[in-house]
């Protein structure tokens, strides 16, 4: 079986950055929106599809130096950027083909990945939306099936770690089974609601219990009998 996994939220502890950076600043510009609000209704969605949104709702230009704002910031601190606690235990225990399948952008994942000490356990397999197939992101199931087609797999073959409605969305939309993941820094109450409306056949707060779903997941096809 192959393995996918996000990155921010599920490999590096970014989402959380993420939030923090943008309502800090969003803040200082006149739109009060909290860190939490900002996670639970973006997580996992393309940057500029969160700029348009609170855009249109707000009617400050979340953009040109609004948005140079942001990225300078969450680059200043991205530097800093933790492996989710128990990710790499996780990965030397975890046989079986692994890659990452993300929105973000290719430049963004390498040096992310790298600040975390994470990109050797991946590369060349960190697979950016917007770089492969038709470009779309989560939502939309393009990463992943690229994926699968890279790695010759059967999408239905395919585990999918996932901490956003979107990301979710993608896999079951690809045809693959999704594990929802809350053990981010950034997790909300109702997170794990939100994964399995989405899709998740489970969800896991703990790296430490991924490795006995994906074994029963070997051991079980999904459907009922």
């Amino acid at each position: 079986m192959l393995t996918i996994f996000d990155c921010d939220g599920v490999l590096i502890d970014s989402e959380i950055i993420s939030s923090e950076v943008t309502a800090k600043v969003l803040g200082e510009e006149g739109l009060t929106i909290t860190a939490e609000e900002i996670t639970a209704r973006f997580a996992g969605l393309a940057s500029g599809e969160m700029e348009a949104i609170l855009s249109e709702e707000s009617g400050l230009p979340v953009s040109g130096r609004i948005k140079e704002r942001i990225q300078e910031e969450f680059d200043r601190r991205i530097v800093h950027v933790k492996p989710v606690p128990g990710i790499v235990a996780l990965l030397d225990a975890l046989d079986g083909p692994r890659c990452v399948g993300s929105n973000a952008d290719s430049a963004y994942l390498k040096r992310a990945l790298t600040s975390a000490g994470l990109w050797d356990r991946f590369k060349p397999y960190v697979f950016s939306a917007p770089d492969v197939g038709t470009g779309k992101g989560k939502p939309d199931p393009n990463v992943f099936l690229h994926a699968a087609r890279e790695f010759g797999v059967d999408p239905a073959d395919t585990i999918v770690i996932e901490d956003s409605f979107a990301g979710v969305s993608a896999a079951v939309a690809a045809g693959m089974r999704a594990i929802g993941f809350t053990g981010g820094a950034h997790s909300w109450p109702g997170h794990a609601e939100v994964l399995m409306e989405a899709g998740a056949e489970t969800v896991v707060r703990r790296h430490a219990d991924v490795a006995a779903v994906i074994e029963a997941f070997r051991n079980w096809d999904g459907r009922d009998l």
